[in-house]
Order: C-alpha cells, then sequence, then structure tokens
C-alpha cells in the first residue's frame, strides 16, 4: 500500500513540475569528451522538492571540486532541444558521461526534500560511478 501511495504521490509532483514550450538552440549538446554533466531539469512551475533537488545538487557538484563535473540548470521551457535529447518532459535530475546517462530522478524525488544526507551520499556515489 505504501509503495501505491508513493507512486502516486511522485506522479503527481511529476505532472505538477513539467512544462514544455517554445523550442531553442541548445548550448549543452556540444561538450567536452571527459566531462560529466549533472543535467538538473526544470519547468515553470517548482515545487519545494525540484527546488531542494536544485540546491543539494549543485551543493554536491560544489563538495566534489572536479574540474570536468558540470552541472547544467535547463528549464525545458526554454532548451526544448536538451529536453528532447534526453527525453525528459517534467522535472528530472540526469548524469552524463560520454552518452552514457543515469536517471536519479526517482531517487531524487524520494529524498531531496526529507532525507537530504541520503540524497547527497547516493548522488555522490552515482557520480563517482558513472566516471
Amino acid at each position: 500500500m505504501r509503495k501505491v501511495l508513493l507512486g502516486l504521490t511522485l506522479m503527481a509532483i511529476f505532472a505538477s513540475c513539467g512544462v514544455k514550450g517554445k523550442k531553442e538552440a541548445s548550448a549543452f549538446l556540444d561538450k567536452d569528451a571527459n566531462e560529466i554533466s549533472v543535467l538538473y531539469f526544470h519547468g515553470k512551475q517548482r515545487c519545494v522538492t525540484c527546488n531542494a533537488i536544485e540546491r543539494l545538487t549543485k551543493e554536491v557538484v560544489d563538495s566534489l571540486g572536479a574540474k570536468n563535473i558540470v552541472m547544467r540548470v535547463v528549464d525545458i521551457s526554454k532548451d526544448e532541444a536538451t529536453a528532447d535529447k534526453y527525453q525528459v518532459t517534467w522535472s528530472s535530475l540526469i548524469l552524463d558521461h560520454n552518452g552514457k546517462t543515469d536517471n536519479l530522478t526517482d531517487m531524487g524525488f524520494a529524498y531531496a526534500k526529507n532525507k537530504p544526507e541520503v540524497f547527497k551520499a547516493k548522488l555522490t556515489d552515482a557520480i563517482n560511478k558513472i566516471r
């Protein structure tokens, strides 16, 4: 029962956070081959959890201090090309290293708001694993 409620809650949050709009050329599609992109996608409307995911992700990327790890915040209503590349239609957290991607959206929504230390640990592990 808990899993069903969690699933329904996550679906409601995803639906309320996502907006897709006009196309705009993306500067994010061309990048250095050694770069690890930590992409946080959001729509025009953002919930508390969406804001927590962005804030905590920035903290993790800054704490790692690696020059080849770059966080990109993408408003999907303004950068449809990048959203299309990653098949994103609502708030999402994606890691990308040389085309190898890891979608951490579910983890983000599960932990960012109520268990930020767990979120940070899991994101750090995922970044280290994708290297």
